[in-house]
């Protein structure tokens, strides 16, 4: 009972993350879910608890860096085809940029808080990781070149990468814990994890995941250390010659879908010729508007006119327990183009300077951590955190019931870079002692 009081402010975002374990209903449209729903309850909470509590929720610094993108969202609100459609999308980048974060900045107290979170991230990456590999060992998931072998989890076939996306932050989360100074049984813990959901990843077929994943682990291993970064480096290349080579893990599929990565450019498929041809629509359309862009959610009512010929009527889905479906294709899959072509240059300038704030900070914090003092696994993990996604937000963008979760993870390196000059909120039972075995192990 000691433990639940002590974690009781962490525990809804626990529960928002826990959420997304839920499997969605076949056929679905892949849009808000439960934990969406939920995400605006912890909001709530955190409201409440900050009139109970009497405190300045943000300090002068948080504010500029999370309110950043309040202006351009604005703007693009009222420059939106009708009010409901402003609202609506006004809401959305709110809650996934602005709200959430700050409810999760605030809720997280301390190193132990952040952990939690962390853990739950494994947690569901082990368990939608797990559902992946039975969907492509029992050929039950989604459909990948005629053969119903894609891992999705519970995501279905409608969102291909939410799947991806989870395992990926419990990938940097395993990551993060196996670098850091906690106890060495955790250590090794995380480690196992993190060997455990390269199986799901590969499996994902997703490129831009892989990528991302790539450049934001190798990031913490060289924050962590070179000398344990190339320890680990030749770890995983053993690794993954065993399960690829020795097992034979879907190598032709793998290899083919890796060599795909090199030659975008000379003979791109079906789909990477979409994303091209929507990428210059949305430039197109920035080039009418460069300032305020055509208006929240105003992207798939412009495509047509600035999209070539090339571009298809939308992308085959099916397997994974619903039928074939044709997609639409209702965005550029690139975040920062989508910002570009809706909000303009304001926009794309308010939410790439509010992360590009938290990355500098973040990794500065990382620094003085590296040197002296515990903290350096949540350094590790906000900072991989942001480098995954910045870096996924060249192939995706926000939508689908996965897109809460970078909500969360956006809380949690604001947490960090900025819970410096950030009051929390006081915990309703006396603070606890330091952790004794973190600070043993720092020594």
């Amino acid at each position: 009972m000691d433990q639940v009081r002590r974690f009781a402010p962490v525990l809804p975002v626990v529960a928002v993350v826990a959420l997304l374990g839920i499997p969605t209903g076949p056929g679905g449209e892949g849009g808000a879910g439960p934990a969406d729903a939920l995400s605006a309850l912890v909001v709530l909470y955190c409201v409440v608890r900050l009139v109970r509590e009497r405190r300045r929720p943000l300090s002068r610094t948080a504010l500029v860096v999370l309110g950043l993108p309040v202006a351009g969202l604005a703007v693009a609100a009222i420059g939106a085809a009708s009010p409901g459609v402003g609202v609506t999308g006004m809401g959305r980048y709110l809650q996934v940029f602005v709200l959430v974060p700050a409810a999760v900045l605030l809720l997280v107290r301390d190193r132990r808080d952040f952990r939690v979170l962390a853990w739950s991230f494994i947690g569901l990456a082990l368990w939608q990781g797990a559902i992946g590999v039975h969907q492509f060992l029992t050929g039950t998931g989604a459909s990948y070149q005629g053969r119903e072998i894609r891992a999705v989890g519970t995501f279905g076939a409608q969102d291909v990468m939410g799947m991806a996306t989870v395992v990926c932050f419990g990938l940097v989360c395993a990551t993060g814990l196996a670098l850091g100074r906690t106890p060495v049984r955790q250590r090794v813990v995380a480690a196992a994890c993190a060997t455990a959901l390269l199986v799901p990843l590969a499996l994902s077929f997703s490129r831009g995941a892989w990528i991302a994943a790539v450049l934001a682990c190798t990031a913490q291993l060289v924050l962590a250390g070179l000398r344990r970064a190339l320890r680990v480096v030749a770890v995983v290349a053993a690794l993954g010659v065993i399960l690829v080579g020795g097992f034979g893990v879907g190598s032709a599929m793998l290899q083919e879908r890796v060599d795909s990565i090199t030659r975008v450019t000379d003979a791109p498929d079906q789909s990477v010729t979409d994303r091209y041809t929507m990428w210059a629509a949305a430039l197109g359309m920035w080039r009418e508007q460069p300032l305020t862009g055509v208006g929240l959610k105003g992207f798939p009512d412009h495509r047509d006119a600035h999209a070539s010929l090339a571009l298809s009527a939308g992308s085959d889905t099916d397997g994974a327990g619903a039928g074939f479906r044709k997609q639409p294709l209702l965005s550029p899959h690139n975040m920062y183009l989508l910002v570009l072509a809706e909000q303009g240059l304001l926009g794309l300038l308010a939410l790439a300077g509010g992360w590009s704030a938290l990355l500098v900070c973040g990794l500065r914090r990382l620094v003085r951590v590296r040197r002296r003092g515990p903290g350096l696994d949540c350094a590790l993990i906000a900072c991989g955190f942001l480098v995954w996604q910045l870096t996924d937000f060249v192939y995706a963008d926000i939508g689908g019931p996965s897109t809460v979760l970078t909500a969360v993870c956006f809380g949690l390196a604001a947490w960090w870079a900025l819970a410096g000059d950030t009051p929390a909120i006081a915990p309703a039972t006396p603070a606890p002692l330091p952790d004794r075995a973190e600070e043993a192990a720092t020594r």
